[in-house]
């Protein structure tokens, strides 16, 4: 098997669009949550989100282009141009045939879908709809989008599988290059679901955070007090590049993907398994794949949403996975403080992880202000404030309705 690994990251998220603004945002514990600009939620029960804040698409593409996209094609477009620009990548000595896009996203256009909807169902009732409705609203358009803004004609597909879809969007594209399928893949996710029907959705699943007092910490995993995830929205994008291909450029390289897990929780549409059995496995699969032992991670990026069973349950599988070792581990949810991107939590997520160990931190859990009894209290979650460590390797979970995990394993080369 061919080695994999990263060599340009992109991001665009809610407590930073680029990059460096993430990485400040992460090393300061900022959080991204406040009120709901994009609608009117005034009348719903969760009145706040973590959007991406002072986006505007056309400072990043052309004006016309910009829309005959929807927001989370826009957000995939900015994220994979930095992270193509940083991996210093000249475009006209690859061979394009061999350069694909895997892109996640769990939701894709929803904002273009409802606002058809709002005005010519429910409006006048006229069929008059906008001929760019399906390009702008179906899931694979971003993947189809970055290959023609680059003429990358190797694989290009959307991965769906709710909150894990860009984990398994990396997962793919490390497969394909690592078969030797494709020397370079630009992967990763994009979301923008803050809207009415998202956020009335999860709302009547009781699956948000109703704490409009106190917004800024109401995404506080692990807390006794957690009511439910905080919606966030933007994209991470990634260049997986075949390890020899990248040396022989001189290119930098940011982290080696080692291995990667998959698995099914197989118990119920929403809520995690109690014992967290598919979460222990996705962790004991990607350390095989890998050819690693619990000892080698110093750091679990968790999928940590913030409600009462998955945190619960997550830490239990750590503890079954690790061992002695788990106290030893740091462990912290980055969602704390970007809100739940849903499709696009994995690449962020990625993404913090490969930052983390470059810049030798572990990312906190911010917001903690009660110890959950359930707990357990010898565990290291990196709470409130980020702790200097030096980092060899670690994994990141996420996890999806539907029983859908994955494990993404990455260190340093």
């Amino acid at each position: 098997m061919k080695r994999v690994v990263v060599t340009g990251i992109g991001a665009i998220t809610p407590i930073g669009n680029t990059v460096s603004e993430y990485l400040a945002g992460l090393q300061n514990g900022t959080s991204g949550a406040n009120l709901i600009t994009l609608f009117d939620a005034s009348l719903f029960k969760t009145k706040f989100a973590c959007e991406v804040k002072g986006f505007n698409p056309e400072a990043h593409l052309d004006r016309r282009e910009a829309r005959r996209m929807d927001r989370f094609t826009q957000f995939a477009m900015v994220a994979a141009a930095e992270s193509i620009q940083n991996s210093g990548l000249d475009l006209d000595a690859i061979n394009k045939h061999r350069v694909g896009v895997i892109w996640a996203s769990g939701i894709g256009g929803l904002a273009t879908l409802e606002k058809e909807i709002e005005e010519h169902v429910l409006g006048n009732g006229i069929p008059k709809h906008n001929p760019f409705l399906i390009p702008k609203m179906i899931s694979d358009i971003a993947a189809g989008q970055i290959s023609m803004q680059y003429g990358f004609m190797g694989v290009n597909y959307c991965t769906v599988s709710a909150c894990a879809s860009s984990s398994h969007a990396i997962m793919n594209a490390f497969d394909y290059i690592r078969l030797g399928k494709a020397d370079i893949i630009v992967t990763g996710g994009s979301e923008a679901t803050i809207t009415k029907t998202a956020v009335g959705g999860f709302n009547s699943m009781k699956a948000l955070s109703e704490r409009n007092e106190g917004f800024e910490t109401a995404s506080r995993p692990f807390d006794l007090d957690r009511d439910g995830f905080v919606l966030g929205e933007g994209a991470g994008s990634l260049i997986l590049e075949e390890y020899e291909h990248a040396k022989k450029r001189g290119a930098h390289i940011f982290a080696e993907v080692m291995g990667t897990g998959a698995t099914a929780d197989a118990y119920h549409i929403t809520a995690p398994h109690p014992e967290g059995l598919g979460v222990t496995n996705v962790m004991r699969f990607a350390l095989e794949e890998a050819g690693m032992t619990p000892e080698d991670i110093d750091y679990v990026n968790v999928h940590g949403t913030s409600t009462p069973l998955g945190d619960v349950a997550e830490l239990k599988a750590i503890k079954t996975v690790f061992g002695d070792h788990a106290s030893k581990l740091n462990i912290s949810s980055t969602k704390s403080m970007t809100g739940h991107l849903l499709g696009a939590a994995g690449a962020i997520e990625a993404i913090a992880s490969i930052l983390a160990m470059q810049h030798e931190f572990v990312p906190p859990t911010i917001n903690h202000f009660t110890d959950d009894p359930e707990i357990d209290p010898t565990l290291n979650l990196t709470f409130n404030k980020a702790q200097s460590r030096k980092l060899r390797a670690v994994i990141s979970n996420t996890f999806g309705f539907g029983g859908h995990n994955a494990s993404v394993i990455l260190r340093q080369v």
